[in-house]
């Protein structure tokens, strides 16, 4: 499925509503250039969680851990990591395996120990459409 939108609000409102229909044990990849949105859709996906605190990118800690919505969401930002053995450390098959839902921003840097099944989601900008298009593109793998 392809998604475009021409605002921060459209993105926001993409990623609550993907947020409002996640369920537990589901993992969702986010890829795209810097500064494309993915902080913005990310905060509607938690917002579509019920999560009502500030949400930022973990680029430091690599996971940030919300337990107030109607699941834990587990957000992570794995642009930073050096090596994917640093998953193990940060407990990322437990989060991943969990009850919770998973978004991993920069997914494509940990490929090889993503779960076969997830929703990828692709954010990218196109200037000619405008500067503040997005083209987000939805596919669940198996």
């Amino acid at each position: 499925m392809i998604i475009e939108t021409r605002s921060a609000q459209e993105t926001f409102q993409l990623g609550k509503e993907l947020g409002e229909k996640a369920y537990p044990g589901q993992v969702f990849t986010l890829t795209g250039d810097l500064g494309v949105g993915k902080t913005v859709f990310t905060q509607g996906f938690a917002a579509g969680l019920g999560i009502t605190e500030p949400v930022n990118s973990p680029t430091f800690t690599i996971v940030q851990v919300y337990e107030e919505g109607r699941l834990p969401f587990y957000h992570f930002d794995v642009y930073r990591i050096g090596d994917v053995e640093e998953m193990d450390e940060v407990g990322f098959e437990d989060y991943v395996m969990g009850e919770g839902v998973s978004l991993i921003e920069w997914a494509n840097l940990i490929e090889e120990i993503l779960p076969q099944k997830r929703t990828e989601i692709t954010i990218e900008k196109n200037l000619e459409e405008g500067f503040d298009y997005r083209k987000i593109t939805v596919e669940e793998t198996v």
